[in-house]
């Protein structure tokens, strides 16, 4: 899978094929050695770092001129986020989206890689290991799940749903078209967004402190399905490091009233 540039597809087998090597053999059977904390209560596991380490060499291998950010590198060198929105070519890596629930042993993880170019998300790619879903999606060009377009149902507009990350957020008085309290999201982003794009979960997603390997893949997913992710300042996110609030919903007039609970 080397020389200049993999197709959509080979993109995809990598992160499978990093998953079933070197990620799945740990899930559920991690050592104590084998888990550490990079600050504290942010895990970390020998997972992340063998997978993060497959996925950027493959993808640089591809790409030698793309600037590649994955997440534990950054934590190294923080300075390097910065860097994405302003690349003309650079790749986002999230080796183990979720690393709480993975070592936990719970299946809401998903290994992901994002593509923005000159400040533009154009593709986005999660591979969720235990759900066996495959999402992708190019810019213009539509999203799929395994293969397959996505049709959500509409949302019941007097009855939304929502998750933040905020929890200040979870005690105010809410918009009257939200049916119950906001929820936690599952801390995982490539389980949240996909799940808000198959109908099974959330509305929309509150949150705060973004990182573009967390949320460039699933935010062109969703646009590309018809949903909207902003910023609340109504500037589309793009994989740019800000400290505004970002909120995505499955369109622009559930996104609205989703604003109102940052009033």
């Amino acid at each position: 899978m080397t020389g200049r540039g993999l197709t959509t597809e080979q993109v995809l087998e990598l992160l499978q094929q990093t998953a079933e090597e070197v990620i799945r053999p740990r899930w559920r059977a991690l050592a104590d050695d084998e888990v550490s904390e990079k600050n504290p209560g942010d895990f970390v596991t020998v997972a992340d770092h063998e997978s993060e380490e497959r996925i950027t060499a493959v993808l640089q291998a591809a790409w030698p001129d793309a600037l590649i950010v994955g997440e534990e590198a950054a934590a190294v060198h923080p300075s390097i986020v910065h860097q994405v929105h302003s690349a003309e070519h650079a790749f986002v890596v999230d080796p183990v989206d979720g690393t709480r629930n993975f070592i936990h042993g719970s299946k809401n993880y998903a290994v992901m890689v994002g593509e923005v170019r000159r400040g533009e998300i154009t593709r986005g790619w999660i591979w969720q290991p235990e759900l066996d879903r495959a999402w992708v999606a190019e810019l213009g060009a539509g999203a799929t799940c395994n293969g397959e377009a996505i049709n959500r149902p509409a949302p019941e507009k007097t009855a939304l749903v929502g998750s933040t990350t905020q929890r200040r957020l979870l005690r105010r008085t809410r918009p009257a078209e939200i049916a119950g309290d906001l929820g936690y999201t599952l801390y995982a982003c490539g389980i949240d967004y996909p799940n808000m794009c198959l109908g099974i979960a959330d509305d929309f997603l509150i949150y705060r402190n973004m990182k573009p390997w967390d949320h460039v893949p699933g935010s062109l997913i969703l646009r590309e399905l018809g949903g909207v992710s902003r910023m609340i300042d109504g500037t589309d996110y793009q994989g740019q490091q800000t400290n505004l609030p970002l909120i995505a919903a499955v369109n622009q007039d559930v996104w609205d009233i989703a604003r109102r609970c940052l009033d």
